[in-house]
């Protein structure tokens, strides 16, 4: 599957128009069908309702630009069903992620629902012999690939707590993830993900601060396991194997680090995980006296940093590759303690 830079950047502009031109339309809608996130939890950091569904347009710009794409290229029929096992269970959770934004579903069906999208996706791989990084057995790849996509489509949903910082941490990460793919000549892998960015960027122009409206868990739940499943399938150009699971990490560093931080301060605090609170990256640095809109440029910062150290493990020597993966690793620990020590209220 041959793709020139510019069919690239055309995939790219497709979905960021098609995103921005369908999330005011979308708004409108959840309007007038009250389908609206109330400030009515003492987690929740917005003082007026938002209307939900941004998802949707992040759901049809990414399927619409993915297929009417694959139609004009005449592309294999392989690589057709290939970008749908890609898709396919992304949509799945996406529709989960709108039943709940719509009928607000307890956490353990969604975590049922993850499991389940976890699995297929993993039959799929070993099916079609697809796994980016194997490690020789397949109940360790069908475990690390479950875990995962669960565990990722969790961050991605966490790190949804304040204005843009999902829809321009995804869109970072995305970016990043196309560079790789391309220089490996994963072509599919690329095109999908210069499109996730587009539509990721497309959504941020309504949901940037003050945001006019929500991705919702139907966005959320969608691109999380849309890049948990494009980042598992990526083969880097690494001489270690622990370079090659150290690429995928560093481009969620910061949904990972998020979601590592509110988890652990949950824990020791003996409340359930997946309570919402105001124990987020966001938050805390919030409470430092950051503005709200500092802190997301901060945390597009942390993520950008860990997507850069992802590209510059991809196209180094063992050696090099070597001590940018040790550095990001002390990097995120670092990150995570001085985190971790901030008051969680």
């Amino acid at each position: 599957m041959n793709i020139t830079n510019t069919q690239y950047f055309l995939l790219f502009v497709l979905a960021y128009a098609l995103v921005g031109f369908l999330t005011p339309l979308i708004r409108r809608f959840a309007i007038s069908k009250e389908i609206l996130d109330l400030p009515n939890s003492s987690h929740k950091s917005h003082s007026k309702p938002i209307p939900y569904l941004g998802g949707v347009a992040i759901i049809l710009g990414v399927v619409a630009v993915t297929y009417v794409s694959l139609v004009f290229s005449n592309t294999s029929k392989s690589n057709f069903w290939l970008a749908t096992s890609i898709i396919a269970p992304a949509i799945v959770m996406g529709i989960v992620g709108l039943w709940d934004d719509i009928k607000s579903l307890h956490p353990f069906p969604r975590f049922i629902a993850q499991t389940i999208s976890g699995i297929g996706v993993t039959l799929v791989l070993i099916l079609t012999n697809n796994f980016g990084t194997p490690t020789g057995s397949i109940l360790v790849d069908v475990f690390i690939t479950v875990l995962w996509i669960v565990g990722i489509c969790n961050s991605i949903n966490f790190f949804d707590n304040i204005d843009g910082g999902a829809a321009g941490t995804i869109a970072i990460s995305a970016l990043a993830l196309t560079y790789i793919a391309i220089s490996n000549g994963q072509a599919l892998i690329g095109a999908l993900s210069i499109v996730v960015a587009g539509a990721s960027l497309g959504f941020l122009i309504w949901n940037r601060s003050p945001a006019r409206i929500y991705m919702g868990d139907a966005g959320a739940l969608f691109l999380g396991v849309l890049i948990a499943t494009l980042t598992i399938r990526l083969r880097p150009n690494a001489d270690s194997i622990i370079t090659s699971f150290a690429i995928p990490i560093f481009l969620l560093g910061a949904p990972i680090l998020d979601t590592s931080v509110a988890v652990i301060s949950r824990l020791r605090r003996k409340v359930s995980p997946f309570q919402g609170g105001k124990d987020h990256l966001s938050h805390r640095l919030v409470r430092t006296g950051i503005s709200r809109k500092n802190s997301v440029i901060f945390l597009w910062l942390i993520s950008a940093t860990f997507s850069s150290l992802a590209i510059l493990a991809s196209n180094f020597n063992i050696g090099i590759e070597g001590f940018v993966v040790v550095s990001g690793a002390i990097l995120w620990i670092g990150l995570f303690f001085a985190f971790l020590k901030q008051s969680d209220f």
